[in-house]
C-alpha cells in the first residue's frame, strides 16, 4: 500500500504543489474543459499537479491513457488518450512513447503491457483492481471448457492476463455481441460478467450463451425500480444504461450501450435531461462538451478507479515506480486473444 504521507513529503521537495489561483488562471484553457464540474478553487488545487505531470511527461517521453471513469482532473488535465477499454486497447498498439501511464484499473495496464512488451507501463496504484477481473481465474476457464467441450471462450477485457491467455478471444461491452455472433458453433462461453452475457444473449439469439457468475460492483447496484422512480420524478428524462447492468435495468432504459456508445448517443441525441446508469465520472467528463444536457443521478462510484489520483500519477512518473510486468509465456497467449478481438472488430467495422 502506498504511504501517502511519505509521498506527499517527498513530492513537495521537488515540485511546488501549493494551490495557486494565478497558475490556475494561466491554465484556463485546460480548466475550460471541466469548469462545469470543477470550480475554480478546486482547479487551483489541481493545477500544480497537472502542470508537474505534463512537464514530467515531456521529460520521460510518456503518454497517459485514461479511461472514461477517471476524474475530470485526470481525464481532461493530463490524458493524451481517453476512451473505453476497446479504444484504449487499440490506442495502446499505436503508442510511440517510451512510457505508458495507465489511468484506469490493473487489467488495463496489463493489456497495454501485453500489446507493448518493450515499453514501460506504469500503474499509479497497484491496488486499483476490478471486481470482474477478480471473479474469474484460468482454473475457472478450464472448468467451463470441461462443462461445454469445444465451445469457444469469449472473455471480457475486464480480466487478468492469465485469464486472457486461457481464452480464445476477448471482447468489450462495445463489441461483445458482434464477437459472439462471429464465433463458430452453437454454444459460446462468456466470462466473467453474467449480466453482459445475458444482455448479449438477447442480441444474439442464434447462439446458446453460457456464462460465469461474475458481476461489476458498480453496475449490479442499479435496479429497475431506481429507473422507474427517476422517470416518475422527471418524465422527460432519457435513461442511458451500460450493458453490465442487470437485464431488467436495461429494459427500463431508453438506450443501452458501451461507454463509447453512451458518449456517441448523448452527442447525437442531445437530450434535455439524461441519467447515465454507469460510473459517476462519465457524466462529469462529458458535461462541458454538452452544456445543453442536464445530467441527473443516481450514479455509482467505482472505488477501484478512484484509487488513481493526480498525486499518485505524479509519484509514479517522478519515481518511475509501479511498472507492470506480465510473464512472457502468458503475455504471448493473452496477446493472441486481445489481437483477435482488435482484428475482428476492425473487420466488422469495415
Amino acid at each position: 500500500m502506498l504511504d501517502l504521507t511519505t509521498i506527499r513529503a517527498e513530492l513537495e521537495t521537488h515540485y511546488d504543489l501549493q494551490p495557486s489561483l494565478e497558475l490556475a488562471e494561466s491554465m484556463s484553457d485546460i480548466h475550460a474543459r471541466m469548469e462545469r464540474v470543477v470550480p475554480l478553487p478546486d482547479w487551483a488545487i489541481a493545477a500544480p499537479y497537472v502542470k508537474a505531470i505534463n512537464d514530467l511527461k515531456r521529460e520521460r517521453n510518456a503518454v497517459v491513457l485514461a479511461h472514461n471513469y477517471m476524474t475530470p482532473q485526470i481525464y481532461h488535465g493530463i490524458s493524451d488518450v481517453v476512451g473505453d477499454s476497446l479504444a484504449l486497447a487499440i490506442e495502446a498498439t499505436r503508442v510511440e512513447a517510451d512510457v505508458i501511464v495507465q489511468c484506469g484499473v490493473h487489467f488495463m495496464a496489463e493489456t497495454s503491457k501485453i500489446l507493448n512488451p518493450a515499453k514501460t507501463v506504469l500503474m499509479p496504484d497497484m491496488e486499483a483492481g476490478c471486481s470482474l477481473a477478480e471473479s474469474i481465474t484460468a482454473a475457472g476457464i478450464a472448468e467451463m471448457r470441461a462443462q461445454y467441450p469445444g465451445a469457444p471462450v469469449v472473455s471480457y477485457v475486464n480480466t487478468t492476463a492469465e485469464v486472457k491467455a486461457a481464452s480464445d478471444i476477448c471482447c468489450t461491452s462495445a463489441n461483445a455481441a458482434q464477437i459472439v455472433a462471429a464465433m463458430e458453433g452453437e454454444t459460446v462461453i462468456m466470462t466473467p460478467d453474467k449480466y453482459l452475457a445475458q444482455n448479449v444473449a438477447k442480441q444474439v439469439p442464434q447462439k446458446n450463451i453460457v456464462w460465469w457468475d461474475g458481476r461489476c460492483i458498480v453496475h449490479e447496484k442499479f435496479t429497475a425500480q431506481d429507473l422507474r422512480d427517476f422517470r416518475g420524478w422527471h418524465p422527460d428524462l432519457k435513461i442511458i444504461a451500460h450493458p453490465e447492468c442487470p437485464p431488467d435495468v436495461l429494459a427500463e432504459a431508453d438506450f443501452a450501450g458501451s461507454t463509447a456508445g453512451i458518449l456517441d448517443w448523448v452527442g447525437r441525441e442531445r437530450p434535455g435531461q439524461a441519467m447515465l446508469v454507469t460510473e459517476c465520472s462519465m457524466a462529469a467528463n462529458i458535461s462541458d462538451a454538452h452544456p445543453e444536457v442536464e445530467f441527473l443521478g443516481p450514479c455509482n462510484m467505482c472505488p477501484y478507479m478512484k484509487k488513481i489520483t493526480l498525486e499518485k500519477v505524479l509519484w509514479s512518473l517522478h519515481t518511475m515506480t509501479g511498472a507492470v510486468e506480465v510473464a512472457p509465456d502468458i503475455a504471448d497467449r493473452a496477446r493472441v486473444a486481445v489481437q483477435r478481438m482488435i482484428d475482428l472488430s476492425r473487420q466488422l467495422a469495415a
